[in-house]
């Protein structure tokens, strides 16, 4: 099997489990950001599913290492919450040191942003379930970085096309992502689990 060939079968593959377990659904959703949204992808569900679990760490790991590669990024950090079991479990898989980064400092204890051991000079790549306009990813590559830290890739299952990719862009940051949500509500119209309103309300999100 090609890679162009294994990874459709990866998309297709994630678009079942997102139906099954119920991780998107559709309707009206008010977003973190405030925005409007008439879908919601709740990636938070799948640890609840191990079979589903273990495929999508299977994915995570694809990209990691075909797309990034291993011998480019020294430690993996995870984005609460959503980003947290994802990216632990697959820091684990690949051997590489995990930590994570708290969208504020705690206010006792070290009162630290970023949890887990970080030197000067480590390349880290991010990860989380999905992107969306790209704050939170952006808000943990500053925390990092103000440590002495290198940011040069982030990994995320879902790219809901509305601005985060370009916003890591200018950062110099490259997004690295299994799927795309056009790609998914195209597909989800052609097997009848949206009809074509549902299909140009999201459709209509993306930038």
């Amino acid at each position: 099997m090609s890679r162009k060939e294994e990874l459709v079968r990866m998309k297709d593959d994630l678009i079942q489990v997102l139906v099954r377990t119920g991780a998107i659904k559709f309707g009206a959703f008010t977003l973190a950001s405030g925005k409007l949204s008439p879908y919601y992808i709740d990636l938070r569900l799948i640890p609840s599913y191990p079979e589903a679990f273990r495929k999508i760490l299977g994915f995570y790991a694809s990209l990691a290492k075909t797309e990034i590669g291993l011998k480019n990024f020294d430690r993996i950090a995870g984005i609460p919450t959503a980003g947290i079991p994802f990216s632990a479990v697959l820091a684990f898989n690949l051997e590489k040191p995990f930590l994570y980064v708290r969208k504020e400092i705690k206010t006792h204890g070290r009162e630290r942003r970023v949890e887990g051991l970080l030197m000067p000079g480590d390349r880290i790549l991010l990860v989380d379930d999905l992107i969306t306009t790209g704050t939170s990813l952006l808000g943990a590559a500053d925390a990092v970085i103000a440590e002495g830290a290198v940011v040069k890739d982030a990994l995320v299952l879902i790219d809901r096309e509305e601005g985060g990719k370009q916003a890591l862009s200018k950062l110099g940051i490259k997004l690295h992502y299994l799927l795309k949500i056009s790609e998914a509500a195209k597909k989800l119209y052609e097997v009848g689990v949206v009809d074509q309103k549902q299909l140009k309300a999201i459709l209509k999100q993306v930038k």
